[in-house]
């Protein structure tokens, strides 16, 4: 079964059904927009076409105009929607977590997890997003900083009195962000889980003793 394609969504009855038309525009679009997570994750988005998405949703030409202006716009949509469900995932996993630094591995680890289990969607969103125009880096780079903001939300706690927890967060989901770049890249998405220990232990955190909630007060 594909993890991130339109394998498990199977084409709608033809003719007479008692389906509603919400439920059958909502199919429609499903089925377009893990056509196109399936045709960039594993074709570029070189090649992705308009043809190349009708043909592998199973829709047709006017079915995709009556809910895309065009491939970008299908392309932003389907970016919107893994991102949503990736941040979804990490925050769930993290939200019961007893401590910030335990949020932070828990975090990352299912950030990772995610990549693995759906590697078309990793490549498209992390790799092909860079390819599909201005619109679509900017999309990229929001979600770089919705990372970062929870990543800052959680120094400001291990480390309430450092000076910079942004650029902290900044530099270190930009870190994790490129090796993670990498590693698609080469087509090794599958094994981003086994980085976790590695990745935490990569970077330089402040010292609890001048930076932790107790430490003194620097003036």
């Amino acid at each position: 079964m594909d993890r991130d394609g339109v394998g498990e969504l199977r084409r709608l009855p033809s003719g007479r059904h008692r389906l509603s038309r919400d439920y059958v525009a909502g199919h429609q679009v499903s089925r377009i927009l893990a056509a196109v997570v399936e045709i960039a994750g594993t074709e570029g988005y070189r090649g992705l076409t308009v043809d190349s998405i009708i043909a592998n949703a199973g829709v047709s030409r006017a079915t995709f105009y009556v809910h895309f202006k065009n491939k970008d716009d299908a392309f932003l949509q389907a970016y919107d929607r893994e991102v949503g469900q990736m941040m979804d995932r990490v925050v769930d996993a993290y939200r019961d977590e007893p401590d910030a630094a335990s949020r932070v591995r828990t975090g990352v680890g299912e950030f990772l997890r995610y990549l693995a289990a759906h590697p078309r969607a990793a490549r498209m969103c992390v790799i092909e997003s860079l390819s599909a125009g201005p619109v679509a880096a900017a999309r990229r780079d929001r979600t770089l900083a919705a990372f970062a903001q929870v990543v800052t939300d959680n120094m400001h706690e291990l480390f309430p009195h450092y000076p910079s927890p942004e650029l902290l967060a900044e530099t270190v989901v930009g870190g994790i962000y490129q090796v993670a770049y990498a590693r698609i890249s080469r087509d090794e998405t599958d094994r981003l889980p086994e980085l976790l220990d590695g990745l935490l232990h990569t970077f330089a955190l402040p010292d609890t003793d001048r930076w932790g909630p107790d430490a003194p007060p620097r003036t």
